[in-house]
C-alpha cells in the first residue's frame, strides 16, 4: 500500500468519523448545536481533501461516467448543502427549525454512506 493511498483513506476517515459524530449527536440531542455545524463542515474539509487525494491516484485521470463518482460526487455536494444550510439554520432559524434539522441530517449521511462503503468495496476487491 502507497503512502498516498494511506493518506487519502485516513482523510476518508476522518470525514467519517467528523460528519457521523456531528449527525447522531445532533439526532441524539435533538437540537443542532453550534458545534454538530463545526463537525459538518470538518466531515466535508476531510471528505473533499481525501477525495482529491483519491483522484490523484487514478491512472488515466477521474472517470466521471463512472458510479462511484457520480454517487461520490452527489454526496459531496450534499454535505456542502447541508453544511450551508445548517450554518443558516443555527444562526437565523427558529428554535423549531433546529430541532427537525436532524432529519436532513440523517438522510445526508445515509446518502453519504454509500460512496464511502462503495469505494471500501472497490479497494478490498482490487487489493
Amino acid at each position: 500500500m502507497t503512502t498516498d493511498l494511506v493518506v487519502s483513506s485516513v482523510l476518508i476517515t476522518l470525514a467519517l468519523v467528523f460528519y457521523t459524530l456531528g449527525v447522531w449527536a445532533e439526532r441524539i440531542q435533538g437540537y443542532l448545536k453550534p458545534w454538530h455545524v463545526v463537525a459538518f463542515w470538518t466531515g466535508l474539509a476531510f471528505d473533499t481533501a481525501g477525495t482529491y487525494a483519491m483522484s490523484l491516484l487514478t491512472e488515466g485521470g477521474v472517470d466521471w461516467a463512472d458510479f462511484h463518482t457520480l454517487t461520490g460526487q452527489l454526496a459531496i455536494w450534499l454535505m456542502f448543502g447541508h453544511a450551508v444550510w445548517a450554518t443558516w439554520v443555527m444562526w437565523k432559524g427558529t428554535d423549531q427549525a433546529r430541532a427537525d434539522f436532524q432529519r436532513y441530517s440523517f438522510v445526508v449521511w445515509i446518502i453519504w454512506l454509500v460512496p464511502y462503503f462503495g469505494g471500501m468495496i472497490m479497494g478490498i476487491r482490487n487489493a
